[in-house]
């Protein structure tokens, strides 16, 4: 099993510098390129400093020349927010400087919020069909003298230019929930990656078992890989398991607040959210986090990544956004490089 590490930018205060949080990115960066983890993987977000990478292409580039050997992995690039033939170049050029090391992490989207301001009028469903017009695009750009003529882009022959380093392009990995866009993938040779929300392991499984199903609708297309990216945090004991469960559920509740679309935001900032409705909410809580994310002492933690490396899965990535402090975060990735990581070498 390779393990990587998916970070971002994480703004929750006016307080925070900014400058200062992009040192601490790098930080976590390099920690896992020096710790032996396989890749480090950061996503595209506008206008919320809730995750603050408005183009990822720029953070991998600069971290290209900070690390040594870490994969360097969109995670992920919203599709409708791209020409294609822009996209294929961008990643080609991003793939020459950082000398083959990019993977391209590739989604619809996740929030209504960046819809309204980078596509007014588009849903999720629109989002989605305009990823799977991107893919087979991008395939064919990276080959160079294609041309199309879709719904939502057409173009007369064209290339990407410059082409990728790698041959075929950048591995494409797409985030993938329900068993069309699994599908989709495995159909068109890309690598899947999926994340759990709320409902633990039982999800993980079932998500497998789709991936599976998939696989097995495409018996001659080589098995692609899958990644499970999950919050993770190792604690020192138990007190600091609940400190952190009580701190990542405070994270899931603004995760769910952004999603929702419904209250006031000013300077990339949602409207502070009170400690009665943290406590409100439906189905988010510590205990639930406890449940359904890896948030565990190193011991109970290799249990839990055990499990997922039997039913298959290739990657784990340790998800650290979680508005804890940069130290809190520095601390659980050293213990899950020092602890964790060798039980499965």
């Amino acid at each position: 099993m390779h393990f990587s590490l998916f970070v971002h930018m994480e703004r929750t205060s006016p307080d925070q510098d900014q400058r200062q949080l992009y040192d601490d990115f790098l930080a976590l960066a390099k920690m896992a390129d020096e710790g032996g983890m396989h890749a480090v993987w950061t996503g595209e977000h506008h206008g919320m400093d809730f995750t603050i990478s408005p183009n990822p292409f720029l953070n991998l580039v600069d971290l290209a020349r900070q690390t040594k050997n870490v994969r360097l992995g969109t995670g992920t690039i919203v599709a409708p927010f791209w020409h294609p033939i822009r996209l294929a170049g961008e990643a080609a050029m991003a793939d020459m400087i950082v000398e083959g090391r990019l993977d391209l992490g590739i989604a619809r989207g996740a929030y209504n919020y960046e819809y309204q301001r980078m596509m007014p009028g588009m849903d999720a469903w629109e989002a989605g069909q305009r990823m799977r017009e991107i893919i087979p695009a991008l395939q064919g750009l990276w080959q160079g003298d294609y041309a199309q003529d879709g719904e939502y882009h057409a173009f007369p022959t064209a290339t990407s230019s410059p082409k990728p380093v790698q041959d075929g392009g950048p591995p494409i990995w797409v985030a993938a929930r329900d068993p069309n866009t699994h599908e989709f993938a495995v159909e068109n040779r890309c690598h899947v990656q999926v994340t759990p929300l709320w409902q633990g392991d039982e999800e993980i499984i079932r998500l497998m078992e789709t991936f599976n199903a998939a696989c097995a609708k495409f018996p001659d297309v080589p098995r692609p890989r899958i990644m499970l990216l999950n919050h993770t945090y190792i604690a020192s004991d138990a007190e600091d398991v609940r400190l952190a469960a009580e701190e990542i559920n405070r994270f899931y509740c603004y995760f769910g607040a952004w999603f929702k679309n419904e209250r006031p935001v000013s300077q990339g900032l949602i409207k502070t959210l009170t400690d009665e409705e943290i406590s409100a909410h439906p189905f988010y809580s510590p205990e639930a986090m406890i449940r359904d994310s890896v948030i565990a002492t190193p011991e109970d933690a290799i249990k839990r990544i055990k499990a997922y490396e039997d039913l298959g899965y290739d990657e784990y990535s340790f998800w650290i956004d979680s508005g804890m402090s940069f130290e809190r975060k520095k601390a659980s990735l050293e213990r899950f490089i020092k602890d964790v990581m060798p039980a499965f070498a």
